[in-house]
């Protein structure tokens, strides 16, 4: 049986009653800029404390899963980007005057920053434009999105070992798998960075993008994206993650199930009566 997680999941379970204690609305965001572009159905959340190189505070993580949720149930916005604002960096990591001075208990107790789990519920695509630096919590971030597209300054690393503790957003578990187990062992245990190109060759990056260019190949990407069937996109999305989460067997079966469920779409019908009448389709996303 393939569960299906609801992308209207609630956002609770986590105590950080500083962070979490209101609801947010869109105009309460401050320290994000959220924008949907109607006219190619693209949603864009830029990270905004460029002053601190995008760094990761409990209110920013907590708005970039609001809004990413809020985005997910609109359906003006069939793809997401995610980008940092300035050149400097993507998010250089997450604000470390939050954590110097927490004991076990309050870490444990607040969760914090596991809103970013949150990003696992969004059914649409999210791209990563990463700009500059992502580091620690910021390259964590970016690997949690469905894949990255990075500018050639672009820098990646897990520098937690050097203040002392470890990559705790998924920094082991996917770094790991997009690098390999060596190469991912070596930056974790020295906290060295890595360039975009190697970034690349190694699959943690889909592709480099002249840094003048990146945002508009982001956004570009994301329209084509969404000029497709936004349900078949959603299965399409669901497979490769299975793929990356689950054995072969598995993976396949869920590939035929789903594959097998398009047939039941208008989108299946329209695309492949296109496809023999030599026209493009108008998906109606049904």
């Amino acid at each position: 049986v393939i569960m299906i997680r609801s992308v209207l999941a609630r956002l609770g379970g986590s105590p950080l009653a500083a962070v979490r204690a209101r609801p947010l609305c869109v105009g309460a965001y401050k320290h994000i800029l959220t924008e949907v572009r109607t006219e190619t159905s693209v949603g864009l959340i830029t990270l905004n404390r460029p002053q601190a190189l995008n760094a990761l505070s409990p209110a920013l993580v907590k708005e970039v899963a609001h809004a990413a949720l809020q985005m997910d149930a609109d359906s003006a916005v069939r793809c997401l980007v995610i980008t940092g604002a300035g050149e400097k960096a993507f998010a250089a990591g997450a604000d470390i005057k939050v954590m110097q001075d927490a004991s076990y208990m309050q870490m444990y107790q607040t969760r914090l920053f596991s809103e970013l789990d949150q990003l696992s519920n969004v059914a649409k695509p999210i791209i990563a434009a990463v700009n500059g630096f992502a580091l620690g919590g910021g390259c964590e971030l970016a690997m949690a999105c469905d894949f990255i597209l990075a500018s050639d300054k672009a820098r990646f690393g897990q520098p937690e070992i050097k203040l002392g503790t470890i990559p705790g957003l998924g920094g082991t578990q996917r770094f790991t798998r997009a690098l390999g187990k060596a190469r991912a062992m070596e930056l974790v245990l020295t906290g060295d960075m890595i360039s975009a190109d190697e970034a690349a060759a190694r699959g943690l990056v889909s592709r480099v993008v002249p840094s003048e260019a990146l945002l508009d190949d982001a956004l570009a990407t994301a329209a084509r994206i969404a000029s497709m069937s936004a349900p078949i996109v959603a299965m399409a999305k669901t497979c490769v993650n299975v793929s990356f989460e689950t054995g072969l067997a598995e993976g396949l079966r869920t590939e035929r199930a789903l594959f097998y469920a398009t047939f039941a779409s208008d989108d299946q019908k329209i695309g492949m009566s296109a496809f023999v009448e030599k026209r493009a389709p108008s998906f109606t996303h049904k």
